[in-house]
């Protein structure tokens, strides 16, 4: 299994990025819009949120895509997705017919959540930016 440790920290690293990373260029192009969704969610301060959020997702994608300060990212991101997901997938507070879809994302952000904490415990692997800055 050692053999792949570093191959699939980098492919997890990729995957759990292609999340976060277009999130952040789509609130760019749609600032408005998500300022609108974020205020009908009741996000407190909702400009100031998405503006937040959109440095997170971008800025902590990036860092966790190419394994710059992952273990920091990846606490960031984690941090930020699990607040998220009681703001925005709370399946307890929507109709019956909305539940399914809704605890569907709640219990996705989470697992989403223990892949990044998986990656602050042991860090982005050999295939990285912080393990080149190491050597």
């Amino acid at each position: 299994m050692n053999a792949l440790q570093n191959p699939l920290a980098l492919i997890g690293r990729i995957l759990l990025a292609l999340v976060f990373v277009p999130a952040g260029f789509g609130k760019i192009a749609g600032f408005a819009g998500t300022v609108g969704y974020a205020t009908a969610m009741g996000l407190p301060l909702p400009q100031v949120g998405v503006a937040i959020a959109l440095v997170i997702e971008l800025f902590g994608g990036l860092a966790l895509l190419i394994g710059f300060r992952t273990r920091y990212a990846a606490i960031a991101l984690a941090v930020f997705t699990l607040v998220a997901s009681f703001f925005f997938h709370a399946y307890w507070a929507v109709p019956a017919e909305q539940q399914m879809v809704q605890q569907l994302m709640f219990f996705k952000n989470i697992a989403i959540t223990g892949g990044l904490l998986a990656f602050a415990a042991f860090g982005a692997g050999a295939f990285s930016l912080d393990a080149r800055r190491k050597a």
